[in-house]
Parts: structure tokens; sequence; C-alpha cells
């Protein structure tokens, strides 16, 4: 008889874990309430099992406070519990409650760390960029002999990675005695996200080469894939897209938010919606990468558009979410509606950081709002960062108050170190002023200290070949026909109403465009790629240029990208 009881209970315990994953994988809250109001009834929450499962489908519906619930009430914590209390926390993105248990559980000292519990730890360094802390971790999984252990150590590489410590995370790579999918994309994820594509590409391509069973995933592509929207390197991206519809991986959410941002980098949109059209299980990174795209472009109806749909699709916005709606609505010259969504984020659970305040403040120094934008900086419940006092300083500029401008330099100064960018602002703002040693003072700082102002480079792509100019530059090889295109282009646009400004005419962004038009088809649209952003007197000469010759031509700045096309901008004018 109580071998048959004993069978029974066994039997119940698999019947509600199994019931429980099924709630998960549906989502299905009230049905898995009603599992735990049973399991609570039936006495079988004391059981590791169990407790896990039910810890597991609070975390999975986003209720990581009753998940804890369950823990604290559970009389008989194994590691399993205290891995899933662990990886609860930091899967809803409370790592430092995470690492407080983890912590706990080292002081109890009645269960050690495994690898499952290590990595959920790590994991929790990366996120909050605590690469010390992350240290002694490893220290642990060292003592403990864990650090050997290929999920273990997938986590650290991914940990320091992700804390920018590259060299960290490439020697515990290098030491590792076998590796997996997640050792490879952990650190090429690192390496892209730090600026090092060569490195990111070359392990790329090492991955393929030292393990020819290796199957890369699709958030391995994804890195890569963003690595040629961010570089001049569209042509492998095209490659990278053909490796993914091969692999079946064109439909991910992760390779999808990657192709997106590639191909809205490299001004084409329309392939962007198309890739995110494809996609059938979107995620949050789709959403917003889609979301910014359409910012970046100025498509702002289709922004709202498809916030409207995100929210129908029961996805929840973050901070990223409301940071690419803000920066389209001050691009827009949309007051109302911005500080509609500025507003919002709390209904969301959500406290605007320093860049919503900054895209705020962009927005109404734009809309000439400037008292208004102070007020707003002024009660900000944390510093103003440099990009608040750029947008300021910008708005100032726009609107010519030279007052205002001036106050703020010398709040910005007053503050501490500033960067080299800001610093050539602050100096203009104050020789605006009238305050020219102020002005000279501030560019003499800037020298003092080895900095210097980031030199402005236009560049386009012809088949495999990144062609680069700077202001005024003579050392391409065709430099006397770009030279003699512009100057003929300029006469026609001159013919057709264009004022020239004098020392613009020979900007990065018009010898781009000069060799393009030398050789490019006249069929093809013309794709400029700028590190700073576009002056005024080009953005007005490009519109011409459009004009005259019939053609596309867009530009993209640090900021935003300008579509020209019969002599007007897709930013109608408002940048």
């Amino acid at each position: 008889q109580n071998f048959s009881n004993h069978i029974n209970f066994e039997s119940n315990c698999r019947l509600i874990c199994n019931d429980l994953v099924d709630c998960i994988s549906r989502r299905n809250l009230r049905r898995g309430q009603s599992l735990h109001g049973h399991v609570v009834k039936s006495g079988i929450q004391l059981i590791p099992q169990v407790c896990h499962h039910l810890i597991n489908f609070y975390s999975k519906v986003e209720l990581p406070y009753r998940s804890e619930q369950v823990f604290i009430e559970s009389q008989l914590k194994s590691s399993t519990t205290w891995s899933s209390v662990i990886s609860n926390f930091v899967r809803n993105e409370q790592p430092v409650r995470g690492l407080e248990y983890f912590k706990l559980m080292l002081q109890k000292g009645t269960i050690s760390p495994d690898d499952h519990i290590f990595p959920s730890a790590t994991k929790a360094c990366g996120m909050i960029d605590e690469t010390i802390l992350g240290q002694s971790i490893h220290c642990i999984a060292i003592k403990t002999g864990y650090d050997m252990n290929i999920f273990v150590g997938s986590s650290l590489v991914d940990m320091y990675a992700k804390c920018g410590s590259l060299i960290e995370a490439r020697k515990v790579f290098d030491e590792m005695p076998e590796r997996n999918v997640v050792t490879w994309t952990g650190l090429i994820y690192g390496y892209a996200q730090n600026g090092n594509h060569d490195d990111a590409l070359t392990l790329f391509k090492d991955a393929f080469r030292d393990d020819t069973d290796l199957n890369v995933n699709d958030f391995t592509l994804s890195s890569v894939i963003r690595i040629c929207g961010n570089s001049t390197l569209f042509k492998l991206g095209i490659q990278i897209h053909a490796l993914c519809l091969k692999m079946n991986y064109d439909e991910s959410s992760f390779v999808g938010s990657g192709l997106i941002s590639m191909y809205s980098k490299n001004g084409m949109i329309e392939h962007a919606y198309h890739i995110f059209n494809q996609v059938s299980d979107k995620n949050l990174g789709l959403w917003n990468s889609i979301l910014i795209a359409c910012a970046q472009h100025s498509h702002t109806d289709s922004v709202f558009d498809f916030f409207g749909e995100m929210q129908s699709s029961g996805a929840k916005p973050n901070h990223i979410t409301f940071l690419c709606i803000l920066y389209a609505c001050s691009h827009a010259g949309l007051e109302g509606e911005g500080k509609q969504y500025f507003s919002m984020m709390k209904k969301y659970g959500l406290e605007p950081e320093a860049e919503h305040y900054a895209s705020m403040v962009d927005m109404l120094g734009r809309c000439g709002k400037l008292q208004e934008a102070m007020t707003l900086v002024e009660g900000m419940p944390m510093q103003p960062t440099e990009s608040v006092w750029g947008a300021l300083l910008t708005g100032c500029k726009i609107h010519r108050n030279i007052e205002l401008a001036s106050l703020v330099a010398d709040k910005v100064f007053g503050s501490g170190h500033v960067s080299p960018g800001l610093h050539v602002m602050l100096s203009n703002a104050y020789a605006s002023a009238g305050r020219y040693e102020e002005a000279a003072n501030a560019r003499k700082m800037l020298r003092d200290r080895g900095q210097k102002k980031e030199t402005g480079l236009s560049w386009v792509e012809e088949g495999n070949v990144i062609h680069a100019f700077s202001s005024g530059d003579r050392k391409h090889e065709i430099s006397d026909q770009i030279y003699g295109k512009l100057e003929e282009l300029q006469r026609e646009m001159e013919r057709n109403g264009y004022t020239a400004a004098g020392s613009a005419m020979h900007h990065s962004e018009r010898l781009a465009i000069g060799f393009a038009l030398l050789r490019f088809p006249a069929e093809r649209a013309i794709v400029v790629m700028k590190n700073l952003r576009i002056c005024g007197d080009c953005h007005m000469a490009v519109k011409f240029m459009s004009l005259c010759t019939k053609r596309v031509i867009t530009v993209r700045d640090n900021n935003r990208f300008h579509r020209f096309q019969d002599g007007s901008c897709s930013c109608r004018d408002y940048w």
C-alpha cells in the first residue's frame, strides 16, 4: 500500500510539473495559479522539483517576486531551487537581486554553485558591468573546478566581453579545452560591441575553420550582420544575409533585427520593411529596430503605426522603445506628441533616463522652447549628461540665443571633464556671445589636453572599395576630375537659384558626391556616409545637386538619414 501511494505521489508530481511547463509555453497565468493552489493543498510544494517549476513559471510570466515567495516558502532548498531563484531575477532584468541570492547561498554554505548557478551569476555581472565582482565569481569557479566546464567557461567569456574586458575574455576563451556556439558567439559579440570589428570578423571565420561541425546560431549571425551595418562592409552583409537564408535563420528575430539595422543604415528602408514583415515571431528587439529605422529615415507616421501594432501584439515597450519614439518626435517637430510619449513611460513602470531627457531637451530646443528646455534640465533627477547639454546648445545655435548658450557653457565647464566635440560647441557659444577670451581659453584647454576635434569624413562604396574624403581633400587619384565636376555642377546650381557659402564648397560630402556622379551609373542611387552632422550650406547644396542631376542622393550623417530627391529632403529641412 505504501509503495503504491509513493508511486501515485511521484506520478502526481510529474503531472504537475508537466502542466506547469505547458502553462509556461502558453503563458497561461490563471491555469498556473490554479496548479499552484493544488500544489499547496496537496502539500507537494515541499518537493524541490515542483518548487523549481513553480519558480520558473512565475519567472517566465514576468512575476519575479511571486517566484521569490515560492522560494522563501519552500523548506527543502536544493541547488535547483537556488539556481531557479537566481536566474529568475536575472531573466527579469533585476541582476542585483539575483546576485544578492547568490551571495546568500554562499553564506549559508549548504549548497555549492554548479554549472547552472555560475552562468546566472556571471550573466548578472555582465548586465551591470561589474568586472571586479565577476572576477570574484571566476575565482570561486576555479576553486571549485568549474572554470573548465564548457557552460561556465562560456558564461565567463560572455561576462568579460560584455564588461568590455576583452583581454580577459580572450584569455578564458583560449584556455577552454572545448568550446560551443555560445563560447564563440560571446566573444564575437564582445568584439562587435566594443568596436573591434576586424577581430570579430576574424573570429567568425575561425569558428568555421577550427570547428567544421560548429553550427553558428542566429545570435552569432546577428552580431556579424550588425558589424556590416555599422561599418563599410555592406557587401559582406549581403553575403551573410544569403547565409542566413541558406541556414533557415531569415525568420529569426535576432537576425531580422540585425538585417533591419544593416539595410536601414545603408539607406534601404524598404528592404528593412520587407525583413520586418517576414518575421512571424516578433520580439522586442525587432520592434525597436524597425522603430529606430523609421525614425532615422523621417518615416514618423510609420513609427506611430508600428508602436500601435506593438502594443496590440502584447509586446511590452522598454526604455529603448521610448527613446526611438522621442527621437522621431524631436526630428519631426512634434512637441505635443513627444510630451505625451514621455509621460506614457510611467504607465509602463519606466522612469526616464538621461537619454530620454536629452531627446526631450533636443525636441524643445528645436521648437524654440529654450527656457522650457532649461527648466527641464534643472529639474532632472540625475546630473545632466553631455548629450543633454549638447542638445540645449544645439537649440541655442538654431535660434541664436547667445545669452543662454553662454550660460550653458559656464555650467558645463564648471561640471568637470568635457569631450572634444562639446568643447568646440562651448567655444563657439562663447565666441557668439562676444566672450572671445573664454572662447580662446576653451580651445587652448582642448590643445593642452592633447585632444583634437574629430576630422569630418565622408565616404562612398564602389565595388569592394571604400573611397573616403575629408574637407578640401586632394589626395584621391581623380581629384582633378572631382573638383572639375563640382565646379561645373555649381554653375548649374547657381543658375537654379543656389547661393554658395564660400569654404563649404569643398566639404567632404560634396567631394564624395562628385566622385559618385563621375563613377556611378545614372540609374544607381548615391549613398554617402558621414561621421559628423551635415552643415546647413551642404544640406542646401545637396538639395540643388539632386534637382540639377535628377539623381536620388542619400546622406547618412551621425544623426539621421537625409534623402534628397528633386530638390527636396526627407527631413523637410528640420534636423
